[in-house]
């Protein structure tokens, strides 16, 4: 038995906190293991790839369309809006950011939900909740979008295991717990009872940074009619997403998901075999609501995966104590179902933003909306999906990527590749074909002006 002497500090912080006894017992389920040295770790010898014969394709489903628009009014699309993107060096809520036609993706994803005629739902952290309602009701769409809160765990002090301890900002001694807690934070909050109260069946959960995870009815109607619990979408495996956790099947033969943070360091390249293991999960999954209300009243402290996630105390401090913040994915569930599967969806449904160079190519005519709101791959771009590399530097930052485009993105419709090292600003309408490297080689900012076609590699 592990030596929790410190869990009843942690259960009383929890409740002076106002949080729920089943999110505390949850901490505590987690905090045992991380005690007793566990690291959520899944060895390579403990599962095998999943073949293409094992799941569907998003391709063959259109015949399911008409299915999918009968249960439309039966489902709801719930977007993942907890993050705060520090690492585009953001304080706020990463949903306020500007991303294509002067629109942020909190206006698309309501714009997008209204046009597919879905009901949508947020689940909001405790750091992204006020700033978030503010901004729904300034744009004030027909149909306000209900939300919901995140719940959050206190940070464990990897030296002693006691509670993270920080005086001058008390909101650093906690972390969201990953959005595995989505299934407790729907039931706590009384969301899922009230849904199906409603005659709500099925739910589309999705990532706010990504505006390709729209309500496709295809794959609603192959969800409903087949009546399953669980559908992850997932996408072919290509070398920019060797780091996304894949598809498994465990000793038991279930569908499991491995994060990179649950492999380890010895399986790496096996992690990293995009040949052995095809599919990477996009994070999109339908939910049979049903089928989770069964799970939460069987099992109220739902057993996923640990990820054990090693940070400082204070992000943007390396100096501040380091601590383990206890995380769960959403998509580690897979395995809590009978009967679960996945479906091997297009690329289109994946253009998330992690980085600034995320949002350069996104903001590029390389995508366009569709009449309904869907983001696309621009029909006249012939290339396959850009690749976008920019220095570190200058460019992680948004207020400093937003200075440096201040007159617009560059055309990037015909450009392959393209990789920018040093300091570059860019004026109105530039034009990068093919595959270009523009290196700045001196210590002032170099400008790229107005109208300037790039087709070759440039050094200044």
């Amino acid at each position: 038995m592990p030596n929790i002497k410190h869990l009843p500090v942690f259960k009383e912080k929890m409740k002076q906190a106002g949080l729920p006894e089943v999110v505390v017992d949850t901490f505590a389920y987690y905090y045992e293991q991380v005690v007793s040295g566990a690291s959520g770790m899944i060895p390579d010898p403990t599962i095998r790839p999943v073949d293409k014969s094992e799941i569907a394709d998003a391709a063959t489903l259109d015949s399911y369309i008409s299915a999918g628009r009968d249960a439309l009014d039966r489902t709801v699309q719930i977007v993942l809006n907890g993050g705060l993107g520090t690492s585009m060096g953001l304080t706020g809520p990463k949903n306020l950011i500007k991303v294509k036609d002067d629109k942020t993706f909190l206006q698309i994803i309501i714009e997008q939900a209204a046009a597919s005629g879905v009901r949508l739902v947020f689940m909001n952290s405790f750091s992204t909740d006020a700033q978030t309602r503010a901004a729904i009701n300034k744009l004030d769409p027909q149909t306000p979008p209900r939300s919901f809160l995140q719940h959050k765990f206190p940070k464990i002090l990897r030296e002693d295991f006691q509670p993270a301890h920080w005086p001058q900002n008390p909101d650093l001694e906690w972390n969201p717990p990953g959005h595995g807690e989505i299934y407790t934070a729907l039931s706590t909050s009384g969301l899922l009872s009230d849904l199906l109260d409603e005659g709500v069946r099925y739910a589309l959960i999705v990532n706010g940074d990504n505006l390709g995870a729209t309500l496709d009815p295809a794959l609603l109607g192959y969800f409903s009619s087949h009546r399953l619990p669980f559908m992850m979408e997932v996408a072919q495996r290509t070398p920019t997403d060797m780091k996304g956790g894949h598809l498994a099947r465990n000793a038991d033969g279930r569908l499991i998901l491995r994060e990179i943070a649950q492999c380890p360091e010895e399986d790496l390249a096996a992690f990293q075999d995009i040949t052995k293991y095809r599919y990477f999960n996009v994070n999109s999954l339908w939910i049979n609501l049903l089928a989770l209300h069964t799970l939460v009243r069987q099992n109220p402290v739902i057993h996923l995966p640990l990820i054990r996630n090693p940070k400082t105390l204070d992000p943007r401090n390396a100096d501040s104590p380091p601590v383990f913040q206890v995380e769960t994915a959403m998509g580690a569930a897979i395995s809590l179902f009978d009967g679960a599967t996945a479906v091997e969806v297009p690329p289109t449904r994946f253009h998330p933003v992690k980085k600034c160079a995320d949002l350069l190519a996104l903001r590029s005519d390389c995508f366009i909306f569709q009449a309904n709101g869907n983001l696309m791959p621009n029909p006249a771009r012939r290339l396959g999906r850009i690749q976008v590399k920019l220095d570190p530097a200058f460019y992680t930052k948004i207020d400093d990527f937003e200075k440096r485009f201040v007159h617009g993105v560059p055309s990037l419709i015909d450009c392959e590749t393209l990789t920018v090292k040093g300091d570059v600003y860019f004026e109105r309408d530039v034009v990068i074909k093919g595959r270009v490297f523009i290196h700045n080689t001196g210590p002032e900012a170099v400008v790229i002006s107005a109208g300037t076609v790039i087709d070759k590699n440039r050094s200044f």
